[in-house]
């Protein structure tokens, strides 16, 4: 089976693919695009935000993927400053509009069932994984290739290269490893399709190994909120 086909299932029930396309930083009128070439290759799961400024595009691709919507996961995280209950059911009800979906989650239970967190090799938040999987809570895991700032470390080069496989294929099995859903993003069709092709196991020895890694230089992103931690 390959991991597109793979899913986990939320404690409403409701079954996500361990492997989902991140958007952050595709232009809206890129999105649809890559949205429906990631579709055609076999993403079931697409991931989205407000503050990512592409939900319109994201929603067209979604529309027009010719898979059936509920075949497909579709996830959005509503703008950080949107703090009380009202607000929040609107800040959905526009996402929805902007997206051109009638739903999100069919029949969603109103109880945490889904955290993402940034979580890559050299940064693995060990306590907030082991409270979410206490809770029930599946993670998410965004920028799983260190927004690419992990890809000239020469010591994940050279574990890579011992596997066979490209530095984005090693973290991204490492984050599915971990149990997380991982998020890799991309506008590329043919990195879409390297991205999915993780079929391999990480020794216990080396999931350790990248899990100690110092590797939080995010080079011109560092001073993005998610990378800083502000």
């Amino acid at each position: 089976m390959s991991i597109l086909e793979e899913t986990y299932t939320l404690t409403g029930g409701a079954e996500i693919p361990r492997l989902g396309l991140g958007t952050w930083f595709i232009d809206d009128d890129k999105a649809a695009d890559a949205v429906r070439a990631a579709v055609e290759i076999g993403y079931r799961h697409i991931d989205t935000a407000q503050a990512y400024g592409n939900e319109s595009g994201v929603g067209e691709g979604v529309r027009t993927s010719g898979v059936a919507r509920e075949e497909l996961f579709v996830s959005t995280k509503i703008a950080a400053e949107v703090k009380d209950y009202d607000a929040a059911v609107a800040s959905i009800q526009g996402s929805l509009a902007t997206m051109g979906l009638g739903y999100l989650l069919e029949h969603a239970e109103m109880v945490p069932q889904v955290n993402q967190l940034l979580v890559h090799a050299g940064n693995t938040p060990r306590e907030l994984l082991e409270f979410c999987e206490a809770q029930g809570i599946r993670v998410q895991a965004y920028s799983p290739i260190a927004h690419s700032a992990i890809i000239e470390n020469p010591d994940v080069q050279a574990m890579a290269e011992r596997y066979g496989v490209t530095v984005p294929q090693l973290c991204i099995r490492y984050t599915l490893q971990l149990g997380t859903v991982s998020l890799p993003k991309t506008a590329n069709p043919e990195h879409m399709r390297a991205n999915a092709q993780v079929d391999f196991e990480i020794t216990a020895e080396d999931m350790a190994a990248l899990e100690g890694l110092e590797a939080r230089d995010y080079g011109e992103h560092a001073a993005f909120p998610v990378f800083s931690g502000e």
